[in-house]
């Protein structure tokens, strides 16, 4: 599944998306005709995957990551597919030690601000469950 639909601008700190998918009958996460707020961090989970993967070394893949949490997620609207604009997806690496990573995410559209908050990723988990044992 990918929602969104085009990378903006990127920094080895930050990503710009946009996603018009929001109003499409078919996104995937529409539920009861409606697509929620909550549906955001989705957006913006695949926003942090997609600079990942802009950092990942030449030549190597990608380091596989899991949404570890959610902290200070505000919900500034109800619903997003009653948004008429593109979404602009925004994710901002704030810090990252070796396999845990932290971002702040906002979606945006129709010129004011709908979800934001901060997630951890967690990098090549399987590997760090490898390691404790």
């Amino acid at each position: 599944m990918c929602l969104l639909d085009a990378v903006v601008d990127w920094s080895p700190d930050r990503i710009r998306c946009t996603s018009a998918s929001h109003r499409r009958p078919d996104n995937p996460l529409r539920h009861d005709d409606r697509l929620g707020a909550a549906c955001g961090i989705e957006y913006a989970a695949q926003a942090m995957a997609v600079h990942a993967a802009l950092l990942a070394t030449a030549g190597r893949p990608p380091r596989q990551g899991y949404l570890a949490s959610v902290r200070g997620v505000e919900f500034l609207a109800a619903r997003l597919d009653d948004v008429a604009s593109d979404l602009e997806v925004e994710a901002e690496r704030l810090s990252g030690v070796d396999d845990t990573v932290l971002y702040r995410f906002e979606l945006r559209g129709g010129g004011r601000r709908l979800v934001h908050g901060r997630a951890a990723v967690i990098l090549d988990a399987a590997s760090v469950d490898r390691a404790r044992s």
